[in-house]
């Protein structure tokens, strides 16, 4: 069966072609659609692996012993070996095949899955979670080069509408079945939940994609100085985004020097980058027009979508006191009508200009968030329902329209860097995001805790009266002791001065994470529509 040519523009490392999968003209719709959902669902709980952990993360810690804050490192060591393989997933499926590349991470994607439910402690879970991560990251970007290279373009919507649950749609629900499965059924389910759809999306990728030679030549052809940087750049940021709010950022010698070895290494990439003859990435896409702006887009989306589910739990968690099943029943309705919603999007593709389904789509997100920056003690579920429900239509509209139009003059040799960037950058902005929205967090707590403390006197009529009622009451329900009783009084108001203080505080980061929205609208409004484009990539 025939493979996809590839064009010969120096480029030959960003290739996905020669070991890609077959042409739209070759291969049959129903091996076509075979591949295309397989990969999909890979990606799918690859992204959801990552909320399905966090939700279900203090169980997990203290069923292996793991301390508060050593315990982080098994949602980050996931993360980290996971944004470090994505931008080399094209290259090294030209260098074992796609099929063989693709098989080979999906089974070992769902072994390491289980075998992080029998984990015994912190160290042997750092490994396994690390392993699993980098076999599910292949998972995410080989699903969208699969879509923009095997798709005619007319059912390329429809291949990034799928895609779109895995981007927008897994990251919602995943709080809600990891709380479900954590209460109801132990933390090790949430693992063993990936084995029924692993399965399925082993058959699937086994039937349909082309067996293939593989090339270990390219290994020794490889751009290894851009390979070598780049992870040690990519895993040492993700550290500092990941650990910097908990070490107090630049106060820790520890974090200061972790940035300065990732904006060298980083850095040195890029140069690399531009001056081999062939790079590991082509990061020359940046500056054709649709595809940069539609980055900056889908990065200030990876900052919104991730913060915004880092966000809504905590504030559940320390201002209402809901468990993990209670915070899942919450986002559920942040996903649950993204189900519903984003099959419909292809549909409206072909009516609307996409540029303005995107706007649409990021206003909506935008204004979800914003109605949220007046919130109160009584804010809990039922005041979230209709914010969320906005959020959720939001998500469903701007994910495949920004794909579709960022991709749209990508040439399919330069398919694996576009598909690359493209992911990398929404998972980078997702820890961006979720670092800054830590430190804004707990800065905001300080500062409305200030102000309010300082308003609050003792010399002041209400505070006495207020302190004298409490007094009154503790004494009343057991308190035999005055000075006790008065001490109680002072604590529950300093208790209900910080608990105000940090509902002020989720308000202002929900304010925040609006204005990153509006500013990925402003972006997408520099979009020009794909038939605009000169020659299919044009600057």
């Amino acid at each position: 069966m025939a493979t996809l040519q590839t064009a010969a523009n120096g480029n030959s490392l960003a290739r996905p072609a020669a070991a890609g999968p077959a042409t739209p003209a070759a291969m049959s719709p129903l091996r076509m659609w075979s591949a295309v959902v397989g990969s999909t669902l890979g990606a799918f709980m690859a992204v959801l692996n990552i909320q399905i952990v966090n939700a279900s993360l203090a169980d997990i810690q203290g069923a292996i012993g793991a301390g508060t804050d050593d315990g982080g490192w098994i949602s980050t060591s996931y993360l980290i070996a996971e944004i470090v393989v994505i931008p080399l997933s094209a290259w090294l499926a030209r260098v074992f095949s796609l099929r063989n590349y693709l098989l080979v991470n999906a089974i070992l994607f769902l072994i390491f899955s289980v075998a992080c439910a029998f984990a015994a402690n912190l160290q042997q879970m750092i490994i396994l979670r690390a392993i699993q991560g980098f076999a599910g990251g292949v998972l995410i970007p080989m699903a969208f080069t699969i879509i923009i290279t095997l798709l005619p373009k007319a059912k390329q919507p429809i291949g990034l509408a799928l895609f779109a649950l895995s981007a927008t749609f897994a990251p919602a629900i995943g709080p809600t079945i990891g709380g479900y499965l954590t209460e109801n059924w132990g933390w090790e389910h949430i693992f063993y939940v990936n084995l029924v759809p692993g399965a399925l999306m082993v058959g699937l990728l086994w039937v349909s994609l082309d067996r293939a030679p593989m090339n270990l030549k390219l290994l020794s052809k490889g751009d290894w100085p851009g390979i070598i940087t780049m992870a040690i750049g990519l895993a040492a940021l993700q550290t500092v985004l990941e650990e910097g709010n908990k070490e107090d950022w630049f106060g820790s010698d520890f974090i200061l020097r972790l940035s300065v070895v990732a904006a060298v290494s980083l850095s040195l990439f890029i140069v690399i980058e531009l001056r081999t003859a062939q790079p590991l990435l082509n990061l020359r896409l940046l500056l054709r027009r649709n595809f940069g702006f539609g980055i900056v887009a889908n990065f200030l989306l990876g900052i919104a979508l991730y913060g915004s589910v880092f966000v809504l739990p905590i504030y559940l968690t320390r201002i209402q006191g809901y468990n993990s099943e209670q915070i899942g029943m919450v986002l559920a309705w942040t996903g649950i009508p993204q189900l519903l919603l984003i099959p419909l999007v292809p549909r409206l593709m072909k009516r609307f200009d996409v540029r303005l389904l995107i706007v649409i789509g990021f206003a909506l997100f935008a204004a979800s968030n914003f109605m949220n920056v007046h919130m109160t003690g009584d804010y809990a579920s039922d005041q979230l329902f209709w914010p969320n429900i906005v959020r959720a239509v939001g998500q469903a509209l701007v994910f495949t329209p920004l794909s579709a139009i960022a991709t749209s003059g990508i040439e399919k040799e330069n398919a694996g860097s576009a598909s690359a960037l493209f992911n990398m950058m929404r998972n980078l902005g997702g820890a961006v995001g979720i670092a800054s929205l830590q430190t804004f967090l707990s800065k905001r707590e300080q500062f409305h805790s200030n102000i309010l403390t300082h308003s609050v006197s003792v010399f002041a009529e209400a505070t006495r009266d207020r302190i004298a009622r409490l007094t009154g009451y503790f004494m009343s329900h057991g308190v035999s002791d005055q000075a006790l009783a008065s001490h109680k009084a002072v604590v529950a108001i300093a208790l209900k001065i910080r608990k105000q203080a940090n509902i002020m505080a989720f308000s202002d980061t929900f304010f925040l994470l609006g204005v990153a929205l509006v500013v990925a609208l402003l972006a997408s409004l520099l979009l020009k529509k794909p038939g605009q484009l000169a020659g299919g990539g044009a600057h």
